[in-house]
């Protein structure tokens, strides 16, 4: 087998769209974005004699409790293949040496299961302390119709729809980066509601122009009498569309917008081919202290099977100072409560 820098971006998305778990987290797009934004990145191809058999991308994370290559959704490959695998994490801590990183974050986009942790457990690696992007999602099966869904929907959302559509909400869609200006606005107003710390209005505008760039990310918005009530940012890569980012305007909560938004945005998938729409981020239906737990149950509305993916695992590469890293993440967590 032979490791190399990727260096084509048609045959790194062949490989990555042909395998149906993917999903943005390791398209060639997302780490064009980190690119813009003077991230260095990790871009990794495995090569069996003329066949690409794995990939994997990363960003190189420059915090102050300890420099880390954080890899998420990834690797691309065939876990059944021991060997390759093995020849993939070691690849990933060579990778991390050469950048002096004290460990790597990997959060692979496999389904949590005894096996896949004793996996992780096998290949030298220890639960990280913290998430890497979502570990708990809802997903929706596209393959049913939307009567198929409208008919498995909380009685609740199927009234806000109807309720919606009373009202003649409007729906616009753009991929014009400037449209992100209002989004990143309304974001600002929605943290001051569910407090969260809100992303940087750069961090957003070039992550939809990386994205809009290859006919990959739209913006949706809900508007009542010429007023927003509610922007869905969403992607759409391989197998899967996924709700990025949601906002909504005091407004919104009083027209329901985001039903509306939703529904606009699974029938645009199934005309791309797609079969699997992703709510992203849920909690446990018991955590009613968490505070995206509203959040969640507005997605569970909708239906949605629940998949967990096997969660973040560290490759410690530094020991001494991967101990203060824990110890800072782990006071993180308590402090957030997540």
């Amino acid at each position: 087998m032979k490791l190399v820098d990727a260096e084509n971006r048609k045959e790194w998305d062949d490989f990555v769209t042909s395998h149906p778990e993917a999903n943005f987290l390791q398209s060639w797009d997302f780490y064009e974005f980190y690119k813009s934004r003077g991230n260095q990145i990790v871009r990794r191809v495995v090569w069996d004699n003329d066949e690409i058999v794995a990939v994997y991308a990363g960003v190189i994370e420059n915090a102050k409790r300890g420099r880390y290559l954080a890899i998420a959704g990834g690797p691309i490959l065939d876990w059944e293949r021991r060997e390759l695998v093995d020849v993939v994490f070691a690849d990933m801590r060579r990778e991390g040496n050469k950048h002096k990183c004290v460990f790597v974050r990997v959060r692979p986009q496999l389904e949590l299961s005894p096996q896949s942790l004793n996996l992780m457990q096998e290949l030298g690696l220890r639960r990280a302390p913290m998430y890497l992007s979502v570990e708990f999602a809802g997903v929706l099966d596209l393959e049913k119709d939307e009567a198929e869904i409208m008919q498995d929907m909380r009685q609740r959302l199927r009234r806000a729809l109807r309720k919606g559509a009373r009202n003649d909400i409007q729906i616009e869609k753009s991929t014009n980066p400037d449209d992100i200006h209002k989004f990143y606005q309304i974001e600002l107003e929605t943290a001051g509601r569910h407090r969260f710390v809100a992303f940087s209005e750069d961090f957003l505008t070039k992550q939809f122009a990386a994205f809009t760039k290859h006919n990959e990310a739209i913006l949706y918005t809900a508007k009542y009498q010429g007023e927003i009530l509610a922007q869905n940012f969403m992607i759409f890569y391989g197998n899967e569309a996924s709700y990025h980012y949601g906002v909504s305007s005091e407004l919104g909560t009083k027209y329901s917008g985001a039903p509306l938004l939703h529904m606009e945005a699974m029938r645009d998938a199934r005309k791309r081919g797609i079969k699997r729409y992703n709510f992203w981020g849920i909690t446990e239906e018991t955590d009613i202290h968490h505070r995206f737990y509203g959040v969640s149950c507005f997605k569970r509305g909708f239906g949605v099977t629940e998949l967990k993916y096997t969660p973040a695992h560290d490759l410690v590469l530094n020991s001494f100072k991967y101990a203060f890293n824990w110890t800072i993440e782990t006071l993180r967590k308590k402090m957030r409560h997540v």
